[in-house]
C-alpha cells in the first residue's frame, strides 16, 4: 500500500468509486466531486495500485474567544468496500492531520460517524447540539419582514462572504474557499435562500438557506442562518414567520447563545400536539463532532483567560503516533510540560517538582481547554485526572462559553 497526493487524472474515476460506493454522492451529482477536491488537501491509500481510501482537509480558522486560530477540518475519510479493515483510514487520518499541524494548524476537527474510531487520533468529542423542530408560524417575534432577495445556488460566493462576515462566538469556524459553501449547496435537492443585502456595498449581510424535503407544507431544514445583529436576527425569524402561512414545520440548529424556546409560542403543548407526526415539534441533542489540539504551545500562546490562573504540570499522552511512520513532518503531542493557563497562557516542556500534576490524554485536555466540560466533569467519563484543588482550579480559570462549530463539513 502507498499513502500519496491525490492526482485528478489518475485518481478521480477511482475517488468517484469509493464516494458512490459509501453512498457520499447522491446520484446525478458526481459535481460534488470536483467541488469538493478543488480545495483543500486531498490524500488517498492505495492498493494494487488503485486509490482505494481518500481523506481531504480543508483550511480555516476556529475562534477562540476573541482570538482566531489556524485549524484543519477533516472534511472526508473513505474507504472503498475492497478495502475495509485494512487500516487505511486510520493511518491516511493521521497522515493528513500530521502535514496540516506541521504547516501551521494548531487544531484539527471533524464531523464523526460514531464515538470511538477518531479517539483512537487524539481526537475529543464536542458539546451537545441543539436541533429544533417547530411551526414557523409559532415564532413570537417582533415587526414585519421586508421583501428579501431570492437567492439560488449561482450566488455561492455571494453567500459564502455572508457566512465569513456573520456574528460569531466561541467554537465557531470558518474555512477559507468559497467552494466549501458551494458544495453544501448543490448536495441538497431543491435548496434556496432568502436574504438581504445592506451592505455599505451592495453585500449579503444576512439570509437563510434552506433545504426543503417537501416543497409545498415542509418540513424545511434550514442549513445555516447568518446574521451581524440582534435586528437581522429578528428580521429572519420574522420572514421565517411569514412562510408559516404554507410550511407548516422548519428544522434548525440552535444559534450560539441563543435559546429559540424563549421565542416560541406553547412549545410544550405544540410539542404533545404533535408527537409522533410527521410535522412533530421537538427538541434534540447530539454530540458529533470532534476536536483536537495539534500545537499545544501555540494554542496556549492564543488563550487569554479573564478568570485567575493556575499552573500545573501536565503529562500528556497522544495515541496519533501509533499511526504515523517515523519520518512523518509531525507526530503528536506525547510529553511532559509546564503549563499556565490564565491572561497569558503558556507551555513549555519539562516538570516542575513544586506543581501539581494533571494527566490527560490529548483529547481529554483539547474538551477541557475548548470548554466542551469542565476538568472535574472530564475526570469521572474522560481520560483525564489530577489532585481535586487543581480540577477545581481549573473549572474556575476555564470558565467559557460552549464552543459552537456552526459550520458542518
Amino acid at each position: 500500500m502507498a499513502f500519496r497526493p491525490y492526482d485528478p487524472d489518475r485518481d478521480h474515476a477511482a475517488v468517484l468509486r469509493i464516494w458512490h460506493e459509501t453512498g457520499w454522492i447522491p446520484p446525478g451529482k458526481d459535481e460534488l466531486a470536483g467541488i469538493a477536491l478543488s480545495c483543500g488537501r486531498p490524500l488517498v491509500a492505495e492498493l494494487d495500485g488503485v486509490a482505494e481510501c481518500m481523506v481531504h482537509t480543508a483550511p480555516g480558522t476556529m475562534r477562540y474567544l476573541e482570538q482566531e486560530l489556524p485549524f484543519s477540518g477533516v472534511t472526508a475519510v473513505a474507504t472503498s468496500r475492497v478495502a475495509r479493515r485494512q487500516g487505511l483510514a486510520g493511518r491516511l487520518t493521521a497522515l493528513a492531520v500530521a502535514l496540516d499541524a506541521a504547516e501551521g494548524a494548531l487544531l484539527a476537527g471533524l464531523g464523526m460517524f460514531e464515538q470511538g474510531f477518531y479517539d483512537r487520533l487524539g481526537f475529543g468529542t464536542g458539546p451537545y447540539e441543539h436541533f429544533i423542530s417547530f411551526d414557523p408560524a409559532h415564532l413570537v417575534v417582533p415587526g414585519k419582514a421586508r421583501v428579501p432577495r431570492r437567492l439560488g445556488t449561482d450566488d455561492w460566493a455571494l453567500i459564502h462572504a455572508a457566512r465569513l462576515a456573520r456574528r460569531r462566538g466561541h467554537g465557531a469556524l470558518n474555512f477559507y474557499a468559497p467552494e466549501m459553501t458551494r458544495m453544501e449547496m448543490v448536495e441538497h435537492e431543491h435548496g434556496f435562500g432568502l436574504g438581504y443585502c445592506d451592505g455599505p456595498q451592495g453585500e449579503l449581510t444576512h439570509h437563510i438557506w434552506f433545504s426543503p424535503r417537501n416543497v409545498e407544507h415542509g418540513p424545511y431544514g434550514i442549513l445555516w442562518m447568518t446574521f451581524r445583529s440582534v435586528e437581522q436576527f429578528h428580521e429572519l425569524l420574522a420572514l421565517l414567520k411569514g412562510l408559516g402561512d404554507q410550511v407548516r414545520l422548519v428544522r434548525m440548529r440552535e444559534p450560539a447563545d441563543i435559546q429559540m424556546q424563549d421565542l416560541l409560542l406553547h412549545p410544550f403543548r405544540t410539542r404533545h400536539a404533535t408527537r409522533g407526526s410527521e410535522m412533530e415539534s421537538s427538541m434534540r441533542a447530539a454530540s458529533y463532532w470532534q476536536v483536537r489540539i495539534c500545537d499545544l504551545a501555540g494554542c496556549l500562546a492564543q488563550t487569554h483567560l479573564p478568570a485567575g490562573e493556575v499552573r500545573f504540570n501536565l503529562r500528556l499522552s497522544d495515541p496519533i503516533g501509533a499511526y504515523l511512520d517515523e519520518d512523518a513532518p509531525w507526530r503528536g503531542l506525547a510529553g511532559e510540560y509546564v503549563v499556565t493557563l490564565g491572561g497569558e497562557s503558556s507551555a513549555r516542556p519539562g516538570a516542575d517538582p513544586r506543581l501539581p500534576t494533571l494527566t490527560a490524554s490529548v483529547g481529554a485536555f483539547s474538551r477541557m481547554w475548548l470548554g466542551v466540560r469542565p476538568a472535574s466533569g472530564l475526570a469521572y467519563t474522560d481520560d483525564l485526572a489530577g489532585p481535586p484543588e487543581l480540577l477545581a482550579r481549573l473549572d474556575r480559570v476555564l470558565c467559557l462559553p460552549q464552543p459552537k462549530m456552526e459550520w458542518d463539513f
